[in-house]
């Protein structure tokens, strides 16, 4: 039996948010409401507020509603009688039960769908709330947009019984369960509306359009290099940190070149009274000429021995059952006993040790020892002692576990976080590290090459701390040629046979080259540059030469392929960024955005506001990827124990590690180099608070349309994605959708949350060239429509 249908008649302005209108119920007092239905009538009309029947309160106080609405248009609607508020969506539906028996749906109610009256195709599996209020807003807002007039009448009794019609001017749309889809969508989102009209307070929630031209003619390639990664050797990133080498200050040369010296981290193990320490200039090596000279004092020590330690970088992370290779040099006149152990930070705890002979000569001699753990800690150390009474002399003592990168001495996991990235570029040695504060602690590639014992190494003095140059490069004049040629020469080239004979015969791909780090408005800049300039074209004309001076207003008075441009700043700062290279002339020279970031106001350890901020800013570079080349955020790296730069895209410790929602924020750019972009357009009343983009990139076999868009602002926004132009059909089944946000925009990453702040991917059940979606307030969100066949032109 059919319910009785209730009416009561609403009008309201197209636009949002809705302030409250008093309706007058027309229930009887007492009746039951749960299975009841009434009739909204709800007006969509261009004309001014004040042109709305006198009796309506004109409470928007508005001249028109938005452009986003066709004009005099209307819909007649039946909608249910209860609100309910969906869990997931937060937004209002009908009356849980009526709308739970509806969702649920069987199968043997799927009829035939009209090809003219669809896009996109459907499966009959169960149709879900996410389908039915998401998906289908096309009968508002594309059938609404042909005609003067359009009527929806829809009738819901009960689930065993459903009508469904349009009309549209004279010509009726008869449809199934695909047209009852899209005339729900509009039955919900319409009563979504008129059910916040009824509330007490003002609903805040915003209505945005992005329209997204998908169409061959519009689209342009985006570079094949647009996003990489930037190294720099900067709070501990490398050293320390990627780099998996244990000890610290290895050859004992961070104290200096003169004689004793400091030997820190280094310690004693025993008093001044047994064992006595000091560097002197005896080393084998030539390039770094820095020992430690040990005389043991004691003839009948104490248990263990004296000797020395080394804690590493603030602790070492030794793990059961692994394997770590120790290499060190040694002299004796004497022979001599050496026991190598790995402890705990106290010593009392042996995790591993052996013992190693010293024959007594009066040479150097080469000392290796593996060491396998048989227990696990995190902040262990490196003792090296004995029992003996005399002297011996030690040099570049190197620990490095065995499970490297490849076996090329990098942590796996900090490598596999940057993989992960997918970077077509690196930005390498660094910026303000590669020239340091005073020219003697500049970076020396020459030094930086070769057998790691020989590596001088040097003290960074604008980041303060000593590294021993396992990783390198740097340039001057002749500096620089050789250097080229040393990663880019023949094999029988002076330099080229250096790499040869370390293990790589094959040229590394240099394809560019920086002159210099922030140093456009020192006084001998130009001059300089163009010295380089000129010596770098010579030798090597493919090579692309990066100038500091900013191109982005107008043209630069000097020759360059590329100029660099650094921003940090507060989130605002990033946000309005993203239109910074709109005015840039389109024929000049390009950009390499270096060094991009967040980097105060509370950005702590890197919060959700700096990754949303910096999201829009990417937006920006895809839109302008035809005058900006190349971008890498900066730092990269950050050891937890040095915090000379924050916030880094990565942070670590000795044994673990987490993306800031900075570095999740990048992977959700990943596919972008080289992929095509698509303009977009976004309409809407605060579309101030708003930056988004699309793109079409392929994986494998597939091909996805990738839409996204930044709402940085604290009210959620009602988007409709309108897709035009597209030459494939969407399949829902392999779309998704992920978003990036939290609970609160300070809200952080970190050892004990790692995954607090990261993207969520999940299906995307109503994807299609028209789409409505829900997003939340403070939130990056994604869209990968897959694509599959294309369409039959008629």
């Amino acid at each position: 039996m059919e319910s009785e249908v209730v009416k009561t008649e609403m009008v309201l302005a197209a636009t949002f948010p809705f302030k409250k209108v008093q309706i007058a119920d027309k229930y009887p007092k007492g009746q039951s409401r749960g299975r009841q239905w009434k009739h909204l009538r709800l007006l969509l009309q261009a004309a001014d507020a004040t042109s709305l029947p006198p009796d309506r309160p004109n409470y928007l106080n508005i001249q028109s509603p938005p452009s986003i609405y066709p004009p005099k248009r209307y819909c007649d609607i039946t909608g249910f009688e209860a609100p309910y508020v969906d869990p997931r969506t937060k937004l209002r539906y009908a009356d849980p039960e009526v709308f739970k028996q509806i969702r649920m749906l069987p199968d043997e109610y799927v009829q035939s769908i009209p090809t003219q009256l669809l896009e996109q195709s459907f499966t009959n599996s169960e149709v879900t709330d996410d389908v039915k209020f998401n998906a289908y807003h096309v009968c508002l807002f594309k059938y609404l947009q042909r005609s003067s007039s359009v009527t929806l009448n829809v009738h819901l009794y009960l689930p065993e019984k459903l009508a469904c019609k349009v009309s549209r001017g004279s010509k009726q749309l008869m449809g199934s369960k695909e047209a009852f889809r899209r005339i729900i969508f509009c039955v919900l989102l319409l009563l979504c509306v008129s059910c916040k009209c009824l509330t007490s307070e003002v609903n805040t929630t915003q209505l945005a359009v992005l329209k997204v031209d998908a169409s061959p003619q519009h689209a342009r390639k985006i570079p094949e290099t647009l996003f990489g990664i930037f190294f720099e050797e900067i709070n501990h990133a490398g050293a320390g940190g990627i780099w998996a080498e244990l000890v610290s200050n290895r050859g004992f040369e961070a104290g200096g070149p003169n004689t004793p010296s400091s030997i820190d981290p280094w310690s004693i193990i025993g008093n001044e009274s047994v064992i006595s320490v000091a560097t002197d200039r005896s080393s084998c090596f030539s390039r770094n000429i820095i020992a430690l000279r040990m005389e043991v004092l004691c003839g009948d020590c104490q248990a263990g021995g004296v000797g020395i330690y080394n804690p590493g970088f603030w602790g070492m992370n030794i793990e059961d059952g692994k394997n770590y290779s120790l290499v060190m040099y040694a002299k004796s006149l004497e022979n001599t006993e050496l026991t190598v152990s790995l402890t705990s930070s106290d010593g009392l705890q042996n995790l591993s040790s052996a013992t190693i002979q010293v024959a007594g000569t009066s040479n150097w001699t080469k000392l290796e020892q593996k060491l396998v753990a048989k227990g696990t800690n995190r902040t262990s150390r490196l003792q090296i002692t004995t029992n003996k009474k005399g002297v011996i002399w030690l040099d570049q003592i190197s620990l490095m576990p065995s499970d490297t990168y490849k076996g090329h001495g990098f942590r796996k996991e900090l490598v596999s976080m940057l993989l992960d990235l997918k970077p077509q570029f690196m930005r390498f040695p660094g910026g303000c590290f590669v020239e340091g504060q005073w020219l003697r602690n500049a970076f020396r590639w020459r030094e930086s090459v070769g057998p790691w014992e020989e590596r001088p190494g040097h003290f960074g003095d604008v980041w303060g701390y000593w590294t021993d140059d396992g990783l390198g490069y740097y340039e001057f004049l002749q500096d620089i040629l050789d250097s080229l040629e040393f990663a880019r020469g023949s094999t029988n080239s002076t330099w080229g046979s250096l790499r040869v004979a370390m293990g790589h015969p094959e040229p590394f791909p240099v394809k560019y080259v920086t002159i210099g780090n922030e140093d456009c408005t020192k006084k001998f800049y130009h001059g300089n540059y163009l010295k380089f300039h000129r010596a770098i074209r010579e030798a090597y004309p493919d090579i692309q030469i990066i100038s500091n001076c900013d191109g982005s207003s107008k043209p630069l008075d000097h020759p360059a392929d590329i100029y660099d441009f650094h921003v940090y700043g507060d989130s605002n700062t990033l946000f309005s960024m993203r239109n910074k290279f709109d005015s840039t002339p389109r024929n000049g020279t390009k950009a390499f955005v270096s060094e991009y970031a967040v980097s105060s106001n509370g950005v702590g350890r890197g919060t959700l506001l700096a990754s949303l901020a910096e999201a829009a800013f990417l937006t920006g570079l895809e839109k302008n990827s035809d005058v900006v080349q190349m971008a890498s955020y900066a730092p990269l790296f950050m050891n937890d124990n040095d915090l000379s730069w924050n916030p880094a895209a990565v942070v670590f410790n000795s044994w673990k590690q987490y993306g800031s929602p900075s570095y999740w924020m990048q992977t959700i750019f990943r596919e972008s180099s080289g992929a095509v972009l698509h303009p977009v357009t976004i309409n809407s009343m605060y579309s101030n608070s708003l930056a988004a983009s699309a793109i079409t990139w392929k994986a494998s076999n597939s091909s996805f349309l990738r839409v996204k868009i930044v709402n940085i602002g604290s009210n959620p926004v009602n988007l409709i994605v309108s897709t035009t132009g597209l030459e494939a059909l969407v399949n829902m089944r392999k779309s998704t959708i992920t978003i990036l946000t939290s609970k609160n925009l300070s809200d952080e990453n970190s050892f004990s949350k790692p995954t607090n702040v990261v993207p969520v991917t999940r299906e995307l059940p109503n994807a299609g060239e028209e789409m409505f979606a829900f997003l939340g307030p403070y939130s990056f969100t994604s869209f990968d429509l897959a694509l599959g066949q294309q369409k039959h032109v008629s």
